[in-house]
């Protein structure tokens, strides 16, 4: 019998420096006459950067909610019958990457609730700040049940319980007074037997957009999404908005006040290249920082090489403003995960060549400028200044498109701990001597800013200033197992 998926695969270059990772992906589609399930699958194939350990599809034909989840990659989960059990005209999808709750099968989405008037499914992306504040609340109302649903530990299973415990006349109805409660992060697809909705939190740190298919509505976290199914973009869906789409169309409503605080990070790595957040082309904002970061940190090279894939965008900036030639001097084995069979001494000591190999003829005898998306403990770009200078490179300045990550996320991004942080810690000066540079440079956050071409005022920049807009909690140490930790 062979092996389940167990969420563990991943594209980190080192397994003790992962790189900021994103709370999830959510894709949902209203299409009667079409394969929603297959469509679902598709949306979630496009959004997979944005978690990759665990997924999962609901559908309703009407009647009935279906839901299939497991743990692994969007590929691993589903198989052709599975996807054709998964039959109706709604559907909703998650992939997942743990902000809050442990990565468990139990803590896979979409989320199952019964209410009274049906049947809910809910995908979440983002992370709450008042979690432990609404689990509270969710007590008081099932005071009968301590544990959410099967024991599930997500800010995702206490906004699903908290709309199946309102007492209102409808489950929009519902949706609607428990979305004011919420506090953080949150682009929400949700669906009962009739009916796909769609919320975001009134800062819209997470994207969420609205496409037009030939019969019928999608949304998802990026254009990205949308194109790969075939539906056309019509807008991003508002801080602040709630939509309901069913056989009578797109409803929408405000239910409150908007106050947008996109995340900048979105711009700098999250997002895939090819989406539109804002009315801005991602790949185009990182040519933009790459440039900016030529004028702000130049050098006299030889030539430019991106760490793939993240920082190629940034690198083809940097190359046409600085006039140095771009190359790839840098091969990335995009297949390898983590690797289950422990490596050999000899295999262990040569490190990130399992996923990162250097072209000795591009690099040997050249001054190299190898520009990344960011620093995090800085051990893999130690890897990699080490391995270039074993290719023969004569000088290795490293240029990191974004400022110096100094401050954790607390809606929807899984950093370090700011205690792990390298840019909290170090100077600039004092990073370069440990990853073992010939020079290094950040792009400013004021030129971050000027290459989104959002103003400053409707970004969170949290993570590089530590002006955090929306409240977090007082006790900073919950982390993402605080649930885990109440229930104990």
């Amino acid at each position: 019998m062979s092996r389940r998926a167990d969420g563990a695969l991943h594209h980190h270059l080192l397994e003790d420096d992962k790189g900021p990772q994103d709370a999830c992906g959510v894709f949902g589609v209203y299409a009667p006459e079409e394969e929603v399930a297959k469509l679902t699958f598709y949306g979630l194939y496009a959004l997979q950067h944005r978690g990759q350990e665990s997924a999962g599809i609901a559908t309703s034909d009407g009647e009935r909610i279906v839901i299939f989840k497991d743990m692994g990659l969007v590929s691993q989960v589903f198989t052709e019958s599975d996807l054709s059990s998964l039959k109706g005209e709604i559907a909703i999808g998650h992939c997942r990457y743990s902000t809050t709750g442990s990565s468990t099968w139990v803590n896979a989405q979409p989320t199952l609730r019964p209410t009274k008037y049906g049947t809910i499914a809910l995908g979440h992306n983002g992370n709450l700040t008042n979690t432990a504040e609404l689990f509270d609340l969710v007590r008081k109302l099932e005071p009968e049940n301590p544990k959410l649903g099967r024991g599930a530990t997500t800010d995702t299973e206490i906004m699903t319980a908290l709309i199946g415990l309102q007492d209102h006349e409808t489950i929009e109805e519902n949706i609607v007074a428990v979305l004011p409660l919420l506090q953080g992060a949150f682009s929400l697809v949700i669906m009962d037997e009739t009916t796909l909705y769609a919320a975001r939190d009134l800062n819209g740190v997470r994207p969420l957009v609205l496409g037009k298919l030939e019969k019928g509505w999608a949304v998802a976290s990026e254009t990205a999404a949308l194109d790969i199914v075939g539906a056309t973009f019509v807008r991003e869906v508002e801080p602040g908005e709630f939509i309901a789409i069913d056989g009578e169309g797109v409803r929408s409503q405000m239910w409150g006040t908007p106050n947008p605080k996109g995340c900048i990070f979105e711009y700098v790595y999250l997002a895939r290249p090819d989406t539109t957040i804002a009315g801005q082309s991602i790949h185009a904002v990182r040519g933009a920082i790459g440039r900016r970061l030529a004028m702000e940190s130049p050098v006299n090279a030889d030539l430019v090489i991106p760490v793939p894939e993240s920082g190629t965008p940034a690198a083809i900036g940097y190359a046409k403003e600085s006039g140095i030639p771009f190359g790839l001097g840098l091969v990335k084995n995009s297949y390898v995960g983590r690797t289950f069979i422990q490596p050999s001494q000899t295999i262990r000591q040569l490190g990130i060549r399992l996923k990162l190999n250097p072209l000795r003829e591009i690099i040997e005898g050249k001054r190299i400028v190898v520009v990344d998306d960011s620093i995090v403990r800085g051990n893999t770009q130690r890897a990699i200044v080490k391995m270039l200078r074993e290719a023969g490179a004569l000088e290795i300045h490293v240029r990191i498109s974004s400022p110096p990550v100094q401050w954790p996320c607390f809606y929807g991004i899984d950093f370090a701990t700011r205690a792990e942080l390298i840019g909290a810690e170090m100077t600039v000066e004092e990073i370069r001597q440990s990853i073992g540079a010939d020079s290094l440079g950040f792009v400013s956050e004021e030129g971050l800013i000027e290459a989104t071409k959002i103003a400053e005022d409707k970004l969170c920049t949290a993570c590089f200033s530590g002006k955090y807009p929306i409240a977090i909690p007082a006790d900073l140490s919950e982390g993402k197992t605080r649930l885990e930790i109440i229930e104990e």
